[in-house]
């Protein structure tokens, strides 16, 4: 009964997402959200035990329906005053839009809550909150352009993501603030091309997958975790470790592509002021990846004889192992593709 309940639950909130997107009116993205919103809710309850995980879902509530008032509010004020030429009160209202959909997307300056509510959830959930409950914000957020407020948030989204970062021992809150990184990405590529930001962000959440999977099935969720998974299977450790790399964009990693794809279209854009500032800010975060894969990867450790026997207990399932090498060799495969075609 409790998964047939889970699955309606996840069909409704894509509903609510598709209904967001297919919208043709602020009032019926919103009611999309709210339906996304309530049906997230319950999911993210999927352990009754854990206190952490009653807190996040009460604080992502709040939050959610704190930012879906002020967007209601600012729905209604638009409509009221859009025909008649109140031209301040029509930008205040623009930017309380973007504002609370930024703040539902995680987006920085609005990115407090993020890293508290991923810290209590469990690795689907979290998942979920860092992909497809992105989509439908950002959707709305490229139908409501507005260049300085953008530059604003893209900027801080990539240095808080990779600042904020470097003394994370937690892979939650690690996994949290390279989303909020990757965010200002998407952000910088909606600006140009919004073909380049939906492939940014099926990028994003194929590599997102890959990682998670790994470390769900092995409970994974502090880096000292990982040395003692790493002393029964070594497989593990090297898989998370060029994980690591393709996720923060190092070629010939897959995670390289989606960058490459958004450094292209700002040369071509002659916006080299702001790629500088964002491959410069890209670059801490590549820093923390490769310190803490360093760390995991080359330290010595003690490992008793008797674990020689269990080197191979814990298995890798088939599916992870393929969207590994897809994540890994990603970007190989796809310049084979390009010479053959």
């Amino acid at each position: 009964m409790k998964k047939i309940s889970n699955n309606i639950f996840f069909f409704t909130l894509i509903f609510g997402t598709f209904m967001t997107i297919s919208s043709n009116s602020w009032l019926g993205a919103w009611m999309g959200l709210e339906i996304n919103l309530l049906s997230f809710i319950p999911l993210m309850n999927d352990n009754k035990k854990n206190l952490l995980t009653s807190e996040s879902s009460l604080k992502y509530f709040l939050i959610q329906a704190f930012a879906s008032s002020i967007l209601l509010f600012a729905i209604i004020m638009l409509l009221f005053f859009y025909n008649n030429n109140f031209y301040l009160i029509n930008k205040i209202n623009e930017v309380l839009i973007l504002s609370t959909l930024l703040l539902k997307s995680g987006a920085a300056p609005f990115h407090f809550w993020f890293p508290e509510v991923m810290e209590g959830l469990s690795w689907i959930n979290g998942l979920i909150l860092m992909t497809w409950q992105k989509l439908a914000p950002m959707m709305l957020i490229s139908y409501n352009y507005m260049y300085n407020f953008f530059m604003m948030s893209i900027i801080l989204s990539m240095l808080i993501g990779s600042l904020m970062g470097l003394n994370q021992t937690s892979l939650r809150k690690l996994m949290a603030f390279s989303s909020i990184n990757h965010l200002g990405w998407m952000l910088l590529a909606m600006m140009n091309n919004e073909l380049i930001w939906l492939s940014y962000f099926f990028f994003y959440s194929f590599l997102s997958f890959s990682i998670i999977i790994l470390f769900n099935n092995f409970k994974l969720f502090y880096f000292n975790q990982i040395f003692n998974i790493s002393m029964m299977n070594p497989i593990i450790k090297l898989l998370i470790f060029l994980n690591f790399l393709s996720l923060g964009g190092l070629p010939p990693f897959l995670g390289f592509l989606p960058k490459w794809l958004v450094i292209q279209n700002l040369i071509n854009m002659n916006q080299l002021f702001i790629l500088t500032i964002s491959v410069c800010l890209t670059l801490i975060t590549l820093y923390f990846y490769l310190r803490l894969s360093y760390s995991i990867f080359m330290l010595n450790f003690q490992k008793n004889s008797w674990l020689l026997k269990n080197i191979y207990n814990l298995k890798i399932s088939s599916f992870s192992l393929i969207l590994n090498f897809i994540s890994i060799g990603g970007l190989l495969m796809t310049f084979m593709i390009y010479l053959i075609m």
